[in-house]
């Protein structure tokens, strides 16, 4: 594998203001200048409209074209698709233009990114055409992916690369530095270098500040730090980045289950990492699936409709509850007015509850040793929300309708909801993740259930008690 930094230049210039508006986004001007050469059959005007560009902002030019322009535009440009280009696209786009080329082409590709990078290539693609690619490939570079494919996917293995520099703890300072000069096979970037012992297990590291301010004569292992973060090949991605965010890591060594330093990862793939998952938390919640725009419309509907189904079950159960009390709506017609609303505003409320809760389970800041903390602050929350709400809303009833009575049902189911809203926002998402389940995909289908049907039996049901509608 070679070197080349994700995100670098890649030989291309940098784009200036023909290209590119104040906040870095592609003109439209611009994307319509490329695709009229790409439509027009005038492949040298459309590259050289692209190669001043980035490889991030060819990336970006790819997913804003057409579908049925992007193959055009890439056999216009096939010098310029390098795998930083390929490294920085959107997964959809990339399995698309990836399905145009050859096996020997995606291989070359592969070839001159760092491990990681190339997994993420290659892990999307059929079975077939993976054995394919990997048989293309260089031995040792096959070997290096098809290693970190066995690990588990958004685990810490699929995420490291290779390429990392280690040092015995008996060398000097000066022993290193001929080491990094001498060797121009070795990774050009890294902030730090790992010691390791006789069975290349990690020992100790030591910034590259260290080490060019340390005289020649020193040990290294009287330069480097001992204590050190270490990443379990196996730990899941997102657990990783919190260990780099609570530790301000800008790179760490992953060991494998004997502890054998096998690779390393650096604050770049992270900040990918952090990104993603908090796009995932919220996609999930509303349950829209990967909520990518260049999904296949099929992929979206399977991902969308079974969330819908589970909702018209739910939304079922909150019918039923409205039936029970029909002969009450019947005498006042008020009742059918209002309830929409009770059953609305709790629904937000649990809503920003759930949220809260979900993004604390996902940092690590809700655990098992302040839960009931949190539900006792959340319902505080909830009670004081309900009741500013209540009041708010009694008064207008009352007001409106010309009925006291009326606003103090509303007032008081308000109040109940919020409430219950508030602890089913925090509960929910805990139960769920104790259970083993992502509380943010479940989540909002129960919160949304128990709101819902809280808000109407509240409403109605105190109306019936109450003596409002005689």
């Amino acid at each position: 594998m070679s070197e080349t930094e994700l995100g670098g230049t890649g030989g291309a210039q940098v784009a200036d203001s023909k290209q590119l508006d104040e906040d870095d986004r592609l003109k439209p001007e611009f994307v319509r200048a490329v695709l009229d050469a790409v439509y027009d059959g005038v492949p040298e005007s459309a590259r050289t409209l692209v190669e001043p560009l980035h490889p991030a902002d060819i990336a970006d030019l790819f997913e804003l074209l057409p579908a049925e322009a992007r193959t055009e535009l890439a056999k216009s440009i096939t010098d310029l698709l390098d795998g930083d280009v390929f490294a920085e696209m959107n997964d959809y786009v990339r399995e698309e233009l990836l399905d145009s080329l050859s096996a020997s082409e995606v291989a070359d590709i592969a070839s001159e990114l760092d491990t990681d990078d190339a997994v993420a290539i290659i892990e999307d693609m059929d079975a077939a055409d993976q054995r394919e690619v990997l048989r293309a490939l260089d031995p040792d570079d096959r070997a290096a992916i098809e290693e970190a494919l066995s690990y588990p996917e958004e685990s810490a293995g699929r995420l490291m690369q290779r390429e990392l520099i280690a040092v015995p703890e008996h060398w000097s300072v000066g022993d290193v530095l001929d080491y990094l000069r001498g060797n121009d096979e070795l990774t050009t970037d890294f902030w730090e270098v790992f010691v390791v012992d006789p069975a290349h297990k990690p020992i100790g590291s030591c910034h590259l500040s260290w080490i060019m301010r340390t005289p020649r004569s020193v040990s290294i292992g009287d330069v480097m730090q001992r204590e050190q973060t270490l990443i379990p090949v196996d730990m899941d991605q997102e657990e990783v980045a919190l260990r780099f965010q609570k530790y301000a890591l800008i790179s760490a060594a992953v060991v494998d289950t004997s502890g054998r330093l096998v690779g390393m990862i650096t604050v770049d793939d992270i900040v990918h990492i952090i990104s993603q998952e908090a796009g995932e938390d919220i996609l999930r919640l509303s349950g829209a699936g990967d909520g990518d725009i260049n999904e296949p419309v099929l992929d979206s509907y399977k991902a969308r409709v079974r969330w819908l189904i589970s909702n018209l079950f739910t939304a079922l159960l909150a019918s039923s509850i409205i039936a029970l009390f029909e002969g009450t709506i019947a005498k006042m017609v008020a009742l059918a007015t209002l309830m929409p609303i009770v059953a609305g505003v709790g629904g937000n409320a649990g809503t920003q509850t759930m949220a809260v809760t979900v993004r604390a389970l996902a940092t690590n800041q809700l655990t098992r040793s302040n839960t009931w903390r949190s539900v006792r602050r959340e319902l505080r929350v909830a009670i004081l929300n309900g009741g500013t709400v209540a009041v708010v809303i009694g008064i207008g009833v009352a007001t409106v309708f010309g009925n006291p009575h009326l606003g103090g049902v509303i007032a008081a189911a308000m109040l109940t909801n919020i409430v219950v809203a508030g602890l089913a926002g925090v509960m929910v998402p805990v139960t769920l993740e104790r259970m083993g389940a992502d509380p943010a995909v479940a989540s909002s289908i129960f919160v949304t259930m128990t709101t819902d049907s809280m808000g109407f039996f509240a409403f109605l049901g105190l109306a019936s008690a109450t003596g409002l509608v005689g």
